[in-house]
């Protein structure tokens, strides 16, 4: 008996520990790394090079390296693709700057909002969102529908949360499959 409680207990510790330490999800065909911050792990990833090129071209490296905590909706480069013919050529143009940050800075958020929270958030509210504000000064608002998060900008497209909880050194990434657009 004492072998068998031994066992058990010993089961259950490892158990714990690893969903402490699980790792972060895979994304773009990368690791990412939670001792990295935001723009170090964003390059990575095949499917952010539209939006790590975008934040270059908008001088954002430097802030989304910075401490944050930072919460960031990063949309994917099918996201960027699906914006009508030339809406990305014309945004990384140097006369463009002001326009491509308020577009980059619309998809981050003060905090570091893991998914269970921000869907937390969105059950607990009367109108079934939760509603908050994006860096630039932009109204987001969340919405659970069956198991996914989805990120509304103030014209209502939706963003859905396809990987959620990239936890990050300075915050979180949660990838979506839209391009929010401010107004």
């Amino acid at each position: 008996m004492k072998i068998a409680s031994k066992l058990a207990t010993t089961v259950a510790a490892l158990t714990i520990a690893t969903a402490a330490y699980a790792e972060n999800p895979m994304v773009g065909g990368a690791p990412m790394f939670e001792t990295k911050n935001i723009v170090e792990n964003a390059v990575n990833s095949a499917d952010h090079t539209t939006l790590v090129a975008a934040v270059q071209a908008a001088g954002l490296v430097e802030t989304l390296q910075g401490p944050g905590p930072f919460t960031v909706f990063a949309p994917v480069n099918d996201a960027f693709a699906a914006l009508p013919e030339g809406t990305v050529e014309t945004l990384l143009k140097p006369e463009n700057k002001d326009m491509l940050v308020k577009v980059l800075t619309a998809h981050v958020v003060a905090g570091d909002w893991p998914a269970a929270e921000i869907a937390r958030q969105a059950r607990a509210s009367s109108d079934g969102f939760y509603h908050f504000n994006a860096v630039s000064g932009d109204a987001l608002s969340a919405q659970v529908k069956g198991n996914n998060v989805y990120v509304y900008d103030e014209n209502g497209n939706a963003g859905r949360v396809t990987i959620a909880d990239v936890d990050q050194s300075n915050g979180v990434i949660h990838v979506v499959d839209t391009v929010l657009v401010p107004k």
